[in-house]
């Protein structure tokens, strides 16, 4: 079976969990092509990522007047399938916040995308996020094209359910997987009961970049690192203050912000009016193995987040035997178990964070071990990406076994 993967942009710096299930998929003999809403991967450090970017075609990279072409060519020689696919594009855009006609131009992409997938003999779309490229996979399969079938991560999917149509797009789906057991009662919540079995959780993985590495033990240091875009999301706005209790408590640290994004310029300024400038480091991006090297000179991970289901820092963080801060909302509970491989700090709450990363810093050395050591082994059970992979392969296989959906 022919697999297209289909993402709003890909290669991207922040989603390496896709590229590592592909290539894991493609090493279990399951052929994969890659396809992308919106050209993507300038950014990319990491050489993975980099030579993915030549293997996947971008349907915006077209222009419009190849978008303009692939729509007419559809309407005259399927016009009763376009008609169907243009009423659930005006349907979708009536509840959407983003309009009609940026759902004409999902339409438009359908068109494409369905065009390119016959060239190709594809027979079956697999889409990460539940957002753009969802519907656009939802409107190609009305348009004749194959089904398909969603991978959801939140937390955009959670913000905003009945805008994206959320159980128009999982009710239409041939499956649905969520990579948290919190993720899939998210998606219970949008459909149907008769629709759960369709309904599967298949987690993040790591690499064998992480998972072949023995685990060093945590060095006498006072680094700490957080690896995250730096976005709204993530909490580092609720750091800093935390950062600036700490510090007042007359502990000293280094804290690695590895990871970019529009919250920057905001972050830096932050920093200055804290006093932080000597405690608080701007990375940037970084490839896979300079990650690796910023978590094995740290003490622990730390990443305060506000909206999330599962980072996948943190799985990384674990697999090198570092411990983890994290916050108790959606699926961070499932990976960090207070006590035994982390800490679990209340979302929000500056207070609880700086006393947890006290101790972090006051914690002897052989005990973060400790609890970086059964870390590693949580992960290698449940974050393996062939084991992973795996799972998702006897999904698309069973496909075979069932009959289309209209």
């Amino acid at each position: 079976m022919k697999i297209a993967y289909l993402t709003n942009q890909y290669p991207h710096v922040r989603h390496t969990f896709i590229r590592r299930e592909i290539v894991a998929l493609e090493s279990l003999g399951v052929t994969i092509h890659r396809y992308s809403v919106r050209p993507s991967g300038q950014d990319a450090v990491d050489p993975a990522d980099i030579a993915e970017r030549d293997k996947t075609q971008a349907l915006l990279a077209v222009g419009k007047v190849s978008l303009l072409g692939a729509m007419l060519g559809t309407f005259f020689t399927r016009p009763l399938r376009f008609v169907g696919a243009l009423r659930t594009a005006w349907r979708l855009g009536k509840r959407s916040d983003r309009g009609r006609l940026r759902h004409l131009i999902y339409l438009a992409e359908a068109c494409l995308l369905r065009k390119w997938l016959a060239q190709e003999q594809i027979e079956h779309v697999h889409v990460h996020f539940a957002t753009n490229p969802a519907a656009v996979a939802l409107l190609c399969q009305k348009l004749g094209g194959p089904r398909y079938s969603i991978t959801v991560h939140g937390p955009e999917e959670w913000d905003r359910p009945e805008a994206l149509s959320l159980k128009e797009k999982y009710e239409q789906a041939q499956f649905v997987v969520a990579v948290t057991d919190y993720g899939r009662c998210q998606v219970y919540r949008w459909i149907d009961k008769q629709y759960w079995s369709r309904v599967h959780v298949v987690h993040c993985g790591v690499d064998e970049g992480f998972l072949q590495l023995e685990p060093t033990p945590v060095p006498d240091t006072n680094q700490l690192v957080l690896v995250a875009g730096l976005v709204e999301q993530k909490g580092h706005l609720l750091l800093l203050p935390a950062l600036q209790r700490v510090n007042q408590q007359g502990y000293s640290f280094k804290m690695i912000f590895v990871g970019d994004g529009p919250l920057r310029k905001t972050l830096e300024n932050e920093v200055a009016r804290l006093g932080l400038q000597d405690s608080v480091v701007f990375a940037g991006w970084r490839s896979n193995a300079e990650v690796r090297e910023y978590l094995k000179q740290s003490r622990a991970l730390v990443m305060p987040s506000f909206a999330e289901n599962l980072p996948v820092a943190m799985m990384e963080a674990l697999a090198m035997g570092r411990p983890v801060l994290g916050t108790y909302i959606a699926g961070v509970p499932e990976l960090v178990e207070a006590g035994q491989n982390g800490w679990l700090v209340p979302a929000g709450n500056a207070e609880s964070t700086a006393q947890a990363i006290i101790q972090i810093l006051q914690t002897p050395t052989d005990r973060l071990t400790q609890m970086g050591n059964a870390g590693v082994q949580k992960v290698r059970q449940n974050h393996n990406v062939r084991t992973e992979a795996e799972k998702m392969k006897q999904l698309f296989e069973a496909l075979g076994h069932t009959q289309p959906r209209k």
